[in-house]
């Protein structure tokens, strides 16, 4: 690797949603241990980038209304220039992860953060989080709740929406 190529850090942001109440909680409603309800970020360049109802957003880092993250996991660093990463950004937003395809269970907050992370740095993130929709689903209660559950659209309040979102 050239030394003279910039490098930028980029972190994982876990939020535990249920805030403990899914640990406390999973075992009686679905019969089995989860530990938590996640919602995750991508931490690069100074900001934090997530997908939600609303679309591609950032804020600063633990600047939504959720706080500080429960848990930060270093995913390395990236080569990628902020400028080339706001136009692959923009390109999602205006595609893949319009706020209009957002989906509980298949097409999430994690969804993005694992395919961003792979773009930045080729690694992706814990298999506990992606995951994590089958679990649920795997369980009768998961099944009874799905209906209800696919018609939420979770977008953490403070993020500044990239692209529309809703554009078609």
């Amino acid at each position: 690797m050239d030394k003279n190529i910039p490098r930028y850090n980029v972190q994982l942001y876990i939020y535990d949603l249920s805030r403990g109440m899914a640990r406390s909680l999973s075992p009686i409603m679905l019969g089995k241990q989860l530990g938590g309800i996640w919602h995750t970020a991508i931490v690069a360049y100074g900001d934090e980038f997530f997908f939600g109802g609303e679309g591609i957003s950032s804020c600063s880092p633990g600047g939504t209304m959720l706080g500080p993250p429960d848990t930060v996991v270093e995913l390395g660093e990236t080569e990628v220039t902020e400028e080339i990463f706001m136009d692959y950004l923009s390109s999602l937003g205006e595609t893949t992860y319009r706020g209009d395809r957002y989906r509980l269970f298949e097409h999430n907050c994690n969804t993005f953060t694992n395919e961003v992370a792979q773009f930045l740095t080729g690694r992706t993130i814990p298999s506990y989080i992606t995951d994590l929709p089958s679990e649920v689903l795997s369980t009768p209660f998961g099944q009874i709740l799905r209906p209800i559950l696919d018609s939420i659209h979770i977008a953490p309040p403070g993020g500044n929406v990239i692209n529309g979102g809703r554009n078609i």
